[in-house]
């Protein structure tokens, strides 16, 4: 036995070999007074740990914990490759964490598991009664069930929302219950979730990830599937929805703060699963006391919001005016029951640790039964014999705040240094309960750690109630008052263990029907349109700065005497394109000096246009079509900011040298093709990914446009090295090659780079896909005429035979003048695009 265990009384597992001689070997003791989920208090491994031990896969080696340890690193490896990330911003607005995920499942058995669940619903439905009373008759107040300075100074109760009627009935479509088990193994709550409780999308990336590292242990405990409860809670809120639609296929959207929530991520990856338009603020409107959703296409209506976006961010007209991220006139769409909130606007005050002291009796008083899972002991300072009978004990409780203080629904303090006494409604004391210890493999070793379990119930009208068979289970390094992963905590997969049948249900119904299949192409919003058009353009843009970068760099790293031209127009594109700082001496003046400032430009995050400050730009942008973009992509973005990043530790004031950041722009060119590729090859072509081909189209047009601009200026086309930097500029060396071999007239690079339709980044081809794509967004003829009105009617505004017999001079002029008039016009028909799309004026609302 390891020494470790000697404090155990005895332990009748010591002799087992595998699995099981690995737990009790590697086991630390979890101290004493507290419950562990591994082993019982003779020191025998629990049952359900026992089962999965026997379950557990045999290493191709002899050494267990090794292949623990590898199965540990899969998981934080396929989180980072996924994306997975809980934003707690540090003071730079930059997330510090990715999200956190052990190894270990956390097992409860069938008979924990009932308990847990008839004492889930009951607290569910009592909420719901609570809820609905408070915005109804008042009877509670009335009759002293609960101090009306709890609800009535509460920031979370909606005064405007008394008396307003919700579709359907409900007030809570899911509620959250954190709980934990004491020392004694009863399970009791420690708090509750009513307004937007998270955590339901990590819980679906927890379980897919953990299970396949265990598929045999899940099969053989009988894991209940969570797939049941999902569908579920998306039903009941159709349901009520389809009372708002009248008759029309009701629509729901998911809606979140945005990418700066700290749990954007879930939200993203719910929508997905759920198969929701994910939305933010700023896509809704609300006209007529209805809400709807701008898309690409117009206004649509939203009948019903999944909400992520707490109570008070939700309409700065009637909440917090300094709110961006909620919907002007929301809160008088869901007072007239044209929309519903799941959860209802008004349910925060409900997570007021006060609430939870006075549940119990109002629970006898509602239904005529007790509560069957108990709560932290709770005294509400407001009362006068509560504060008195408990302000001599404080030792061993946390002193709450009542209301919500500092952003968040309570915080724990430090009770000796408080004056409660000055304001006694404000505070609430609660008892201390020590957490159940749940192991966790980590260092060759099993770790205990306190656990606290979130666990959801959803639901189901007529007031029924359905708990999500499983939750997020969370655990931290130290005793608190509650787990959290904003203070480093980390996450487990719950395993709840069944002896009857598994739940195989999967989250499509039913057959679907033609109506169904049209209801399901999901609009456009005019954020994600716009975000996509900036993605296509990021993209194009970047991939255009690194290849002007290589050139110039590799221009200087060969040493010789460069024609002057040359020099000349590379140190104005450089300039012009932000690659080199305004007033940096060029090229023919002092090329060590340029390489210096363009070496520290390139990696210059905060400096506009640089290549380090677009890969962030594009970063963001896909960020916020997590939704809408593949993990592989998403990560492909993202692997590609940061490892450019990388090459440069030393900032923009201390760059390395040119020969290693040659190799890091060719990696970076590489990953940028495979970032067009998925672009181009696997995403679906609506009218979303039509504007992303559009940003880069425009983009494309208004750089090489450029390019031509700059070398036809300077004269650098009269030279081979002139001709072939254009020639790379444009990425058409090889086919200019193959088809004029050492010819460089004018004539021949005007017909490759400006006439060739079959070139995708000759002026013609780029400009024959651009006018493809624009006729196929959603646009009256009217409005794709206009569009199509910037761009020469036909080919690019001049052809290969007006340039017969004309001199060098001349084709140079009418070159020089299709650039700068193709530029400009790419400029202003991007303007035109954001005005039509992305800004929805009065005029255009033609679906309301």
């Amino acid at each position: 036995m390891n020494a470790s265990q000697s404090t155990l009384p005895f332990d009748p597992d010591a002799a087992a070999g595998g699995a099981l001689g690995l737990f009790v070997e590697r086991a630390l003791p979890a101290e004493p007074g507290v419950w562990d989920e591994l082993r019982a208090g003779d020191g025998s491994v629990r049952p359900a740990w026992r089962q999965f031990a026997d379950w557990m896969p045999e290493p191709a080696g002899a050494d267990l914990a090794a292949d623990l340890d590898r199965r540990l690193l899969q998981i934080a490896q396929q989180i980072r490759l996924d994306g997975v990330t809980h934003n707690v911003f540090d003071d730079q607005g930059a997330p510090m964490r990715p999200w956190s995920l052990e190894l270990l499942p956390l097992l409860i058995e069938p008979a924990d598991w009932a308990g847990i669940e008839a004492g889930v619903m009951q607290r569910a439905a009592l909420l719901e009664r609570v809820l609905d009373d408070l915005y109804g008759e008042r009877r509670l107040l009335a009759e002293g069930l609960l101090p009306p300075a709890l609800a009535l100074r509460h920031p979370g109760y909606l005064r405007p929302m008394i008396g307003a009627r919700v579709p359907g009935g409900l007030r809570l479509h899911i509620v959250a219950f954190d709980l934990a088990r004491g020392p004694d193994g009863r399970w009791w709550v420690v708090a509750q979730r009513t307004q937007g409780p998270s955590g339901l999308g990590y819980v679906l990336h927890n379980r897919l990830l953990v299970s396949r590292q265990f598929p045999d242990a899940f099969r053989e405990l009988r894991v209940q599937h969570l797939a049941a409860s999902y569908r579920r809670l998306l039903d009941t809120v159709e349901a009520a929805a389809r009372e708002v639609a009248r008759g029309a296929t009701p629509r729901v959207a998911l809606l979140t703060p945005g990418p700066y929530s700290e749990t954007y991520y879930e939200h993203a990856y719910l929508a997905r699963y759920l198969g929701l338009p994910l939305v933010e603020g700023g896509d809704l409107t609300v006209r007529d006391d209805r809400v709807y959703l701008k898309t690409v296409e117009g206004l649509e209506p939203v009948h019903a919001l999944l909400r992520r976006l707490d109570d008070d961010w939700c309409d700065p007209l009637e909440l917090r005016p300094d709110s961006t991220l909620g919907v002007p006139g929301l809160l008088q769409a869901a007072r007239a029951g044209q929309v519903v909130m799941a959860n209802a606007l008004g349910s925060a005050f409900l997570e007021s640790p006060a609430v939870q002291g006075f549940l119990p009796g109002i629970c006898e008083r509602l239904t005529g039964e007790p509560l069957r899972m108990p709560a932290l002991p709770t005294w509400w300072c407001g009362e006068a014999a509560a504060w008195q009978d408990v302000r001599e004990q404080l030792d061993g409780k946390f002193v709450r705040s009542t209301f919500p203080h500092g952003g968040r629904t309570s915080q724990v303090h430090d009770g000796h240094q408080l004056r409660v006494d000055e304001d006694p409604d404000a505070w609430t004391i609660q008892g201390r309960l020590r957490f159940s210890r749940a192991p966790i493999w980590g260092g060759a070793a099993l770790n205990p750690r306190p656990a606290m379990v979130r666990v959801y119930a959803i639901a189901e009208g007529g007031g029924r109630w359905h708990v999500l068979p499983g939750g997020m289970t969370r655990v931290s390094r130290r005793e608190d008052a509650s787990v959290s992963m904003q203070r480093g905590g980390s996450s487990l997969d719950t395993w709840v263990l069944t002896d009857g049948p598994v739940d195989t249900f999967s989250m499509l119904p039913r057959r679907l029907e033609v109506d169904d299949i049209a209801a399901r192409r999901r609009p456009v919003s005019s954020r994600t349109g716009e975000n996509l058009f900036w993605l296509g353009r990021y993209t194009e843009r970047t991939e255009q700065l690194v290849r002007l970068a290589r050139a110039t760099l590799l221009q200087i790293d060969a040493e010789s005497d460069a024609d002057l031209a040359v020099q000349r127009a590379l140190s104005a594109m450089a300039v012009a394109s932000g690659l080199a700082p305004a007033g940096v001496p060029t090229l023919e003046q002092s090329a060590s000096r340029f390489e210096r400032a363009l070496l520290g430009a390139l990696g210059d995050a905060d400096g506009a246009w640089s290549v380090a400050f677009n890969l962030r730009a594009l970063e963001q942008a896909s960020q916020a079509l997590r939704e809408r973009l593949s993990s592989e992509q998403w990560g492909l973005i993202r692997s590609m900011r940061e490892a450019f990043e990388a090459a440069f530790p030393g900032g923009p004031t201390r760059p390395p040298p040119l020969p290693e950041v040659l190799p890091a722009l060719d990696r970076l060119a590489l990953r940028l093709a495979a970032v067009t590729g998925v672009q181009t090859d696997r995403m679906t072509r609506d009218h979303g990914w039509r504007l992303l081909a559009v940003g880069r189209l425009l983009e494309r047009l208004i750089g090489l446009a450029s390019r031509l601009e700059a070398l036809l200026q300077a004269g650098a086309l009269g030279s081979a090295a002139g001709v072939d930097l254009l020639l790379e500029l444009f990425d058409s060396a090889i086919t200019f090659r193959a088809r004029y071999q050492r010819h460089e007239d004018l004539l021949a690079l005007a017909d490759l780079l400006v006439f060739d339709d079959s070139n995708p980044r000759a002026f013609a081809g780029v400009l024959r896909r651009l006018r493809t794509e624009l006729r196929k967004l959603p646009l009256d003829p009217n409005g794709a005429a206009a569009l199509l009105a910037r761009l020469p009617p036909g080919g690019t505004g001049l052809t290969l035979e007006s340039l017969r017999g004309a001199s060098d001079a001349v084709i140079v002029e009418r070159l020089l003048a299709l650039s700068v008039s193709l530029r400009a016009a790419a400029m202003a028909l991007a303007d035109d695009v954001g005005t039509r799309f992305f800004t929805l004026a009065h005029g255009q609302d033609r679906r309301v």
